[in-house]
């Protein structure tokens, strides 16, 4: 004899009807199922899109006769209720509802009835949520290049006003010629710039519209396609329907232009933790960008860069968790891409706010000039100047750079600058050395030589920040 009353079998399935999908189950789902495939805790931060695209597709179907006007109607005052309940907190998320669509679509229902049962007509969750991400990146992109734009500007200002401070340049983090500070500013905003470019490049082949390819294969009714996709300011609609409920590209494509960025914003920042240093003593940041030690009163700590370099690991571990969600699936959707949110909204995260650090932060960069210039003066920094010189005097260069590493060896030994060698000193290691040798030797003149398109003259980098400028002004 059964254990089960004899009405129990109906209020299972009763229960199992409050899922929008369960008429085909005998039994409710699983509590502990339930919790674990649901995805409203985080996906609820789709709503605006969510709501934007169930308005585009509702005046669609009013547009094709697949819904009466007064249906569409209910259905957008319904939305537009449902957004405001949500902006003011007054709307209740559901585990049982699963996901941000289902939530809002009961919600609709509840509130006005039949006519919101419809909404769903010739469309299906996969490629309901598709639609709904992209619509979520693309904002996410334009607030990503505008914060780009913003911390490149500081940059170029940056630039401007130190195009003159001298300092070394490294290779292998040793001292190698001198360069400005302008130059070096003006590097990072070379990074950038490209990075803001592959932002864009991900938008435009981003901007597909996914909605209508229903679940795998398109639906039976005539939609227009085009239409929601000019409500929805998308270029064009997607041309396959397989492609379009289980592409995840775009979201890929995002994650490595920020792990891109992040990797440059990471180098920015191992310099200015450097830079910080004691040893280097070559900047100062803001006191409020930083902080102390509980145990050692005298310690400033670059707690800003060293996150920025540490939140690069966590988005390039953001890539790798969405190229290893996809590889294995075949066509079309399935459960798994419901993991591709988390990483994604997290990469976003950590992308702005890393990017509205900088941005904040380096405009009150403490540039300390006197310590940069001298150590640029250290580390025989003006050798290859002085080899370029001989190769001037008629010298191949090969021979000219044996010549300059004997000068140098001397230098070592004697803990002396080739431009604080005497004339007769430099002379021993080559009779074309003359007195206008001096002239090359100076940090100024080394810097002053480079006086090409990218080169570190002062003169080159200010041409360099006026066609910057010119660049931002079209961004």
């Amino acid at each position: 004899m059964s254990s089960l009353s004899p009405g129990c079998g109906n209020m299972d399935q009763d229960k199992n009807r409050q899922k929008l999908w369960g008429g085909r189950f005998k039994e409710p789902t699983d509590a502990f199922v339930e919790k674990f495939t649901a995805s409203v805790a985080f996906d609820k931060r789709l709503y605006p899109y969510d709501i934007a695209g169930s308005i585009a597709h509702a005046r669609m179907l009013a547009h094709t006769g697949i819904l009466t006007q007064d249906e569409c109607d209910q259905i957008l005052t319904g939305l537009e209720d449902i957004r405001n309940d949500i902006e003011t907190d007054n709307f209740a998320w559901s585990v049982k509802l699963e996901d941000v669509h289902m939530n809002i679509e009961s919600r609709l229902t509840s509130r006005i009835g039949d006519a919101g049962k419809k909404l769903h007509t010739g469309r299906s969750r996969n490629d309901q949520v598709a639609t709904d991400i992209r619509l979520y990146m693309r904002d996410s992109i334009d607030h990503i290049t505008s914060e780009l734009t913003r911390l490149m500007t500081v940059l170029v200002d940056l630039a401007e006003r130190e195009a003159d401070t001298i300092m070394p340049g490294f290779t292998h983090l040793q001292v190698a010629q001198p360069i400005t500070f302008g130059h070096h500013m003006m590097a990072w905003f070379e990074m950038l710039k490209r990075d803001h470019g592959r932002f864009l490049d991900c938008r435009k082949r981003m901007n597909v519209l996914p909605l209508g390819s229903a679940a795998l294969a398109g639906t039976s009714f005539p939609i227009d396609r085009p239409y929601t996709a000019e409500l929805l300011g998308f270029d064009q609609a997607s041309e396959n329907s397989l492609d379009s409920v289980s592409d995840r590209d775009f979201a890929i494509e995002f994650n490595a232009a920020a792990s891109i960025l992040l990797t440059h914003m990471s180098r920015f920042s191992e310099e200015l933790v450097l830079w910080t240093s004691a040893q280097f003593d070559f900047v100062g940041l803001p006191d409020r960008f930083c902080t102390g030690s509980s145990i050692m009163p005298q310690k400033k700590n670059p707690d800003v860069p060293e996150l920025v370099r540490g939140k690069t690991g966590r988005v390039i571990g953001n890539l790798v968790a969405l190229i290893t969600i996809m590889k294995g699936q075949p066509l079309a959707y399935n459960k798994d891409n419901q993991e591709d949110k988390e990483p994604l909204f997290d990469t976003v995260d950590t992308v702005i706010d890393c990017l509205r650090s900088f941005s904040d932060m380096m405009p009150n960069l403490d540039v300390k000039k006197e310590n940069m210039i001298n150590a640029a003066k250290t580390g025989f920094s003006t050798a290859t100047d002085l080899a370029d010189y001989l190769v001037r005097k008629g010298l191949p260069f090969r021979d000219a750079h044996e010549v300059v590493g004997r000068a140098v060896r001397l230098g070592v030994e004697k803990q002396t600058d080739l431009s604080d060698m005497s004339l007769e000193e430099l002379q021993s290691f080559s009779d074309r050395i003359e007195n206008d040798v001096f002239e090359v030797l100076t940090l100024e003149g080394s810097v002053a030589s480079r006086n090409h398109i990218g080169g570190t003259a002062p003169g080159q980098v200010r041409a360099a920040i006026l066609r910057a400028r010119e660049t931002l002004d079209t961004e």
